[in-house]
């Protein structure tokens, strides 16, 4: 009798664990529902005036984030390397790297509301996560360059920071902009003290920008030929992002214009995605 238990509940695990591994983009859909309801319930309740529970918002930010978490574990066991091979994989990387960032600050500084901006962002990116073109579940395996996986893995959870240093300042000016007007709504109310967003969005800015220095002094360490082009592109955006941080240290721009290019600087290091090259894109190294 025992054993016939543990057969029919070896069965039911293999049963689960294939249909998990079969359909690994059910769980992209599952956190892209997660972000989009908590993205409309938070947003709902913050422009109505009426009682938001963050409690609710950030558990749905945090099954959100661990169903992209189950995802990359399962693209990361079948290609046997760092999970981005394919667009998809970047996607849902850079969201998820961005999510634990914030689900790791944003109690630290009383950035709850930061979800407001995060989640939309991050449902988006999930959104177009699955709807790019299907890979094979377990591509040719090439030998794993360290090199190669430090220098994207870094560089996506350095994008992820400085999303988040985007959205900090996109808060600050809204901020700003309530105190100039004299007539604060209930947004003014809700929103973390305007000096609390100052001091986060530099923070996020330097962890970013240290993450996005290692990314790219370690692209010249992968072996294969140098695209100038992505690197000259490169250097800019991290010459923009250190002309930002220096400004900061030396107290010569105001915050307002530190919020605002922390807005541009992420639009542009956006447009640096379509120079990426996959894992799966690149030969062994001899």
């Amino acid at each position: 009798m025992a054993e016939r238990s543990r057969l029919i509940l070896s069965m039911h695990l293999d049963f689960v664990a294939s249909f998990i591994f079969a359909s690994d983009r059910t769980w992209i859909w599952l956190a892209t529902y997660c972000f989009a309801v908590a993205s409309a319930y938070s947003t709902y309740s913050l422009f109505s005036g009426k009682f938001m529970a963050p409690r609710l918002t950030l558990a749905l930010v945090f099954a959100g984030f661990l169903c992209q978490t189950v995802f990359l574990g399962i693209r990361g066991h079948a290609v046997g390397r760092c999970p981005i091979t394919n667009f998809s994989e970047l996607l849902t990387f850079l969201s998820w790297s961005m999510i634990l960032i914030y689900l790791l600050i944003g109690s630290s500084y009383r950035l709850s509301l930061l979800g407001v901006f995060t989640t939309p962002f991050a449902a988006a990116l999930s959104v177009f996560a699955v709807f790019q073109p299907t890979t094979p579940a377990f591509p040719v395996r090439h030998p794993v360059n360290p090199w190669l996986e430090v220098h994207t893995s870094f560089s996506i959870v350095a994008c992820g920071a400085f999303a988040l240093a985007g959205f900090a300042g996109l808060m600050y000016l809204v901020q700003e902009r309530q105190l100039k007007t004299r007539r604060p709504s209930s947004l003014f109310f809700r929103l973390p003290p305007i000096r609390t967003l100052v001091v986060a969005n530099s923070r996020l800015l330097w962890f970013g920008f240290v993450l996005f220095t290692i990314g790219l002094g370690t692209g010249f360490l992968i072996g294969q030929d140098v695209d100038w082009l992505k690197v000259a592109w490169s250097s800019v955006i991290w010459a923009i992002y250190g002309g930002i941080l220096v400004a900061r240290i030396r107290r010569t721009m105001a915050a307002r214009w530190v919020a605002t290019l922390s807005i541009i600087a992420f639009s542009l290091l956006l447009s640096m995605f379509w120079g990426i090259r996959f894992i799966s894109e690149v030969p062994p190294v001899r």
